[in-house]
Order: structure tokens, then C-alpha cells, then sequence
């Protein structure tokens, strides 16, 4: 059987593979740093499920890991053919990595068609494993197969392992009382048993999972746990696999700590809430489910013993003015969305820029415009989230980098929400969203201090010694406005979209007061306290590559590649992309070439061009995936050379 060790080149972090074989009973172990695998098949053949328990086995394990998961739009895609392909990607390690790999060592593909979408990514040598009981004569041709590819050479360059994953599921589960359609869909945990077998994951996790899931369904569980020893056992037993592998865990990897694995959406959501008790405020959502932003609801809505209340209202402008009201009511407020959201939301983010209330808008990015790559990757967003707004209306603006780091973005964005009274853009997207990593689980006495001061009594005295509230009088270091709780005696105040009496909150249509109140604003965003950009320059690099986002980790992997080779490259990464970190021009000026990658067509590359007057350049994807490490290292050392 080819080994699953691939050249230096493809490796997806820049570690070269090693690897070293023992002896097992009538089997030998193959110990390896590193593995890629992809599950493929139809939308309902279950490869998101397969992977997530696959992934959460190997968290428990220890490994580090980074998953993709890739999936259609629609809720059942048809059958069979190349649109209705879902898989699932699992980079898994024994030290330290940064994306979910270039290109799998293993594929495992259920049908004709999930072979035929993700063959072209596959490095020669690569495993694969595929169910023939799929491919009949109408399968292949439904994707444009003359000819069966298992059969006619075409996957010679590949180490293929036929497997009747139906029929052996089927087989296995004869002594239930299946239907025979009932029995197939056990096949994926077929599946995950075989796998567990080659990468010798645990396997009680998966079980206690499938009792819990199948709780109310005690024979389909069984059936399940059934199905998924049977390809356990079928891995021990068969000729085919005359080995298994083992990828050590990444003890090295991680600081002490206790963790756990988790998604992008779900490191926000305990973000979120770790927020609202950081700060002792209740915690408020008004939302529209919209993919890929929906799980967050769905997250918070199983918290209301934290306080917190979830609205699933009729539309994005209802989700965004229920979840203005209820920051003016005293509340952490929060709406979610993507990018068709926001521009729906635009009116409503205005009138919270005016008001100056505290309000998070989280925008889960995906491929655009319009409806666009509902279940696909991209940071479009930017100028929406900078200019999206009629009039002068500037919102901060924080993007966390990686899964895990989602859930310390929403305590930024927080912060800086609460503290300074103003709407806070937090961008992530559907490529952080959906993936997942090991996340260390914070102690409580690391989370920052969030706590509010509501106005509790008059803050002004008027010339004949009156003492009045002012609802736009200002703390003197922040430029945040009182936030006072409706009902509370003697603050009383009028709030609304119309431009106000600086002070006084009254109606203003002076132009003098106009003129002041929106460079007021302006500086008052402009005055927000971010860290410094750190740069990471070890060699004395003449070029920098600047990010934002998740391409932290196709950017960081490209780098450690570059410098693995001998190149200088200097790296930065912004999580405040407004305001800017005030260090950012400076950075910028000690290099004599800036590269940007984005998955956009250049947006943050225009931003820096116009405010630093430096000739940064784009490098840019907008295919619905995230960019892979060689193809980044590959454009960096031509720039560098250029």
C-alpha cells in the first residue's frame, strides 16, 4: 500500500511528515506527525456529522487539529450529482498547526460524485476509500463518467481501497428490525468505525454520543453503534488495510490548561455570554436566522440561565430594532447576520450610531452579492461595515483570526461597545464559523473587568445653579455619552434619528452643532484605545505580509514555509480595523514592500493605500474557500522577488 507520507512541499504548515513503523500482531502501525483526511458524499449521507464525531475523538485525544467542513446551500441537495456534494476536512497533528491542509492524504468518498468533485485535490499517492455499491452505471453518468473510474486506471497513481460500505452496513445490521433504506443510512458510521480503526481514534466518545442523540430511539442507536463497530471490526479483520497509523498527541502544542474542541459560532456565543456577566448585564439577542449566523442563535437560546433572552424576529430590520431597544433598555445587545443582513440593517446601525448606544452587529460573512455562496467563505464585508451608512457614521470596527479566537473578539468588541457607547462591528465568517479547533478554556480571573455605570442623578449644573441631566454630556477621556435606564426618576430624555443639541440631546438643526456633533463622533472612534499591531520579523525582512480575519492561518503557515526555505518575510495581523492600530503607519514605513492578502478583491488594501499613501499590494481569492498555504507561500516569494 503507497505510504501516506507526502513530499515537503505539500505539507500543508510547512512540517515535513515523518514516520516510523512497528509491528502489531499480524498488522503494522505506521506513526505519522500529520494527517489530512476528507470525508465526501451526498448532503445526506451524514460526512458533516461523520467528521464532527471523528474530530471531537481526536480533540479528546489530544491532537491539534483544524476542520473544514463544505456543504451545499441547499437543505437537500439532489442526489448524486457533483452540486449536492458535502465533505468534511480534519487536519490533525502531534504539534502545532494552523489550517485544515492543502490537500488530503486520505479521501473517503461515498458515491461517484464526491470522488469526481474532490479527486483534483487529492496529492498522487493519496488513500482512497470508496463505497462500490454506489457506483452503478446511472451514478457514473449522472457526473460524467464513460467508464468506471475504479476499473479503467485512471486512479492507478492512488492507493484505492474498494469497500462495499452499503452492503456490509446492511449486512452488519441484519438482526435489527430495519428497513433496508432505514439500515444504509448507518453506512457513514460504518465509515467513522473504519476510520477510527486506521487512525486509532477513541471510540467511546462516539457512543455515548449516539446513545444521547438516539435517546428516544434506543434501537436506531444501537443500530448505529452496531454499524459503527462493524467497521471498526471490518478494519481489524480485512486484508485490504494491512496497516493503521498513529499520530501522537500534540502535547508540545499547548500551554497547560483544559480544553476542549469548538467552532467559530460557538467560541462567539460563549463569548457573548461571557460578556454580559463580565459586565452584569443582562444579554440580549434580536435576530433573523440566516446562514452561516443561525447557530449562534441557536447556541444562545439553550442560555437562558444566564440571562440570557434570544428574539428570532420576522425580519433583519425587526431582529436589529428589537436589539437597539434593548440597549437602550440596559442591555448587552447583539444582532447576528451576513453580509444581506447588514445591508438590510444599515438604517437601524445609523440611528445607533446616532444614539450612541452600545450595540454589537455580528456579520458572519459569506460569498456575495446578493443571496451569493450562502454555505461559502469570504471578507467582503469590510466597506460595508466601514462606509455601509448614509451620513458621516463611523463604527468600529473587529475581526477575530482563528475559531477559538472568536470567543475573545466578542469580549473586544464588547468592551469597546460598552465603553466608548457605540455600535461595534465584530466581521468573522463562514470559514471560522464552521471550523473548529482546540480552544484552552479560560479562568474566570483572565476575563476582562466589563462592569457598567448607568447614570443614577443629574450631571449637569445650569447657570443659575439648576442641576439637570444632559444625556449627551460627555466623559472628558472616552467622549461616551450617560447611558441612563429608562424609568430611572429625573433622567428623562428624548432619543430619535434627528441630529441633537450637543448636551442637551435636544432638536438641532443649528449647523454649527451639526458640523460638531458628527466630528464629535468621528473622534470619538477615532479616540478608541486598541493594542499596537505586533510584527512578527525575527530576520530583518524587507517585505511585511499584512492580514485580517481567518486568513491568519493560511498567511502564518505560508510564512513559516517561506522562512523554512531561507526567505525573509515579516508578518502582521489586524484585529482593529477601526480605528486602526496607532502604531499601524509607523510599522508600515520600515518596509520596503506590503502584501495584502484578502478574500475579497483588495478592500483592506484600499483602505491602507488611502490613509498611509503605501503602495500595498493585493493578493486576492474569491472562490468560496479559504486560501491554501502553498498557494500563498508560492505569490509572498514572488512578490518578495519582484
Amino acid at each position: 500500500m503507497t505510504s501516506q507520507v507526502s513530499s515537503p512541499a505539500e505539507q500543508a504548515d510547512g512540517a515535513v511528515v515523518g514516520e516510523q513503523r512497528t509491528a502489531v500482531g499480524a498488522k503494522g502501525v505506521r506513526r505519522l506527525d500529520r494527517v489530512i483526511i476528507r470525508f465526501a458524499g451526498d448532503s445526506g449521507d451524514g460526512m458533516q456529522l461523520t467528521g464532527d464525531r471523528f474530530t471531537s475523538e481526536t480533540a479528546s485525544f489530544g491532537n491539534d487539529l483544524s476542520t473544514l467542513p463544505n456543504f451545499p446551500a441547499e437543505i437537500r441537495a439532489p442526489a448524486g450529482t457533483l452540486p449536492g456534494v458535502s465533505s468534511f476536512q480534519l487536519h490533525f497533528a502531534d504539534h502545532d498547526i494552523l489550517t485544515p491542509g492543502d490537500a488530503p492524504n486520505v479521501l473517503v468518498a461515498m458515491n461517484p460524485a464526491a470522488l469526481k468533485a474532490n479527486i483534483g485535490d487529492l496529492p498522487r499517492g493519496a488513500e482512497i476509500i470508496v463505497n462500490t455499491d454506489e457506483f452503478t452505471k446511472r451514478a457514473m453518468q449522472k457526473v460524467g463518467y464513460d467508464s468506471s473510474p475504479l476499473e479503467d486506471g485512471s486512479l492507478d497513481g492512488y492507493s484505492l481501497h474498494p469497500v462495499p460500505l452499503t452492503t456490509l452496513t446492511v449486512e452488519a445490521l441484519k438482526e435489527f428490525d430495519l428497513t433496508r433504506k432505514e439500515a444504509e443510512r448507518s453506512k457513514n458510521m460504518f465509515a467513522l468505525g473504519l476510520l477510527s480503526w486506521m487512525y486509532h481514534r477513541p471510540t467511546e466518545g462516539t457512543e455515548k454520543f449516539l446513545r444521547s442523540k438516539f435517546a428516544r430511539k434506543p434501537d436506531i442507536a444501537a443500530a448505529n453503534i452496531a454499524a459503527f463497530r462493524a467497521g471498526w471490526n471490518f478494519g481489524e479483520t480485512t486484508e485490504d488495510f494491512a496497516v493503521s497509523y498513529e499520530v501522537a498527541p500534540a502535547a508540545k502544542a499547548f500551554p497547560p490548561g483544559v480544553y476542549r474542541n469548538i467552532s467559530g459560532n460557538l467560541a462567539l456565543s460563549y463569548g457573548l455570554i461571557a460578556a454580559s456577566r463580565q459586565a452584569d448585564l443582562p444579554l440580549y439577542l434580536g435576530s433573523y436566522p440566516i446562514t452561516p449566523a443561525s447557530d449562534i442563535l441557536h447556541e444562545l437560546s439553550r442560555h437562558k440561565n444566564f440571562g440570557v433572552r434570544t428574539f428570532q424576529a420576522e425580519d433583519e430590520i425587526a431582529g436589529i430594532g428589537a436589539a437597539l431597544g434593548a440597549a437602550f433598555g440596559g442591555s448587552l445587545a447583539v444582532t447576528t447576520t451576513s453580509g444581506p443582513g447588514v445591508a438590510l440593517k444599515s438604517e437601524t446601525i445609523g440611528l445607533a450610531v446616532s444614539l450612541e448606544l452600545p450595540l454589537l452587529i455580528v456579520d458572519i460573512q459569506r460569498g456575495g452579492p446578493s443571496t451569493g455562496l450562502p454555505t461559502k467563505t469570504e471578507q467582503a464585508d469590510l466597506l460595508q461595515a466601514m462606509y455601509g451608512r448614509n451620513g458621516e457614521a463611523p463604527v468600529p470596527v473587529v475581526a477575530p483570526r482563528t475559531p477559538a479566537d472568536c470567543f475573545d473578539a466578542a469580549l473586544e468588541a464588547a468592551r469597546i461597545a460598552l465603553t466608548y457607547r457605540t455600535p461595534v462591528f465584530l466581521l468573522s465568517d463562514g470559514y471560522l464559523a464552521n471550523g473548529s479547533e482546540p480552544w484552552r478554556v479560560p479562568d474566570l480571573q483572565e476575563l476582562p473587568d466589563l462592569t457598567v455605570r448607568f447614570a443614577q442623578g443629574p450631571n449637569h449644573a445650569l447657570d443659575d445653579g439648576t442641576e439637570v441631566f444632559w444625556p449627551y454630556k460627555r466623559d472628558p477621556q472616552t467622549l461616551a455619552r450617560p447611558w441612563a435606564v429608562p424609568g430611572t426618576p429625573g433622567l428623562e430624555h428624548r432619543i430619535g434619528g434627528i441630529e441633537k443639541q450637543d448636551g442637551t440631546g435636544n432638536i438641532s438643526y443649528d449647523p454649527a452643532n451639526h458640523d460638531f456633533m458628527v466630528r464629535t463622533r468621528q473622534a470619538k472612534i477615532d479616540g478608541i484605545d486598541v493594542p499596537d499591531v505586533e510584527v512578527d520579523d525575527p530576520d530583518g525582512a524587507k517585505a511585511l505580509v499584512l492580514g485580517w480575519g481567518s486568513t491568519y492561518g493560511p498567511i502564518t503557515a505560508a510564512v513559516r514555509r517561506i522562512r523554512k526555505e531561507g526567505g525573509r518575510i515579516a508578518q502582521a495581523h489586524l484585529r482593529h480595523l477601526n480605528p486602526f492600530p496607532h502604531n499601524l503607519g509607523a510599522v508600515l514605513e520600515r518596509y520596503d514592500k506590503v502584501v495584502v492578502p484578502e478574500m475579497n478583491l483588495g478592500q483592506l488594501a484600499t483602505l491602507i493605500r488611502a490613509k498611509y499613501l503605501v503602495d500595498a499590494r493585493s493578493y486576492n481569492q474569491v472562490n468560496g474557500m479559504p486560501f491554501k498555504a502553498e498557494q500563498l507561500a508560492t505569490a509572498l516569494k514572488e512578490a518578495i522577488d519582484d
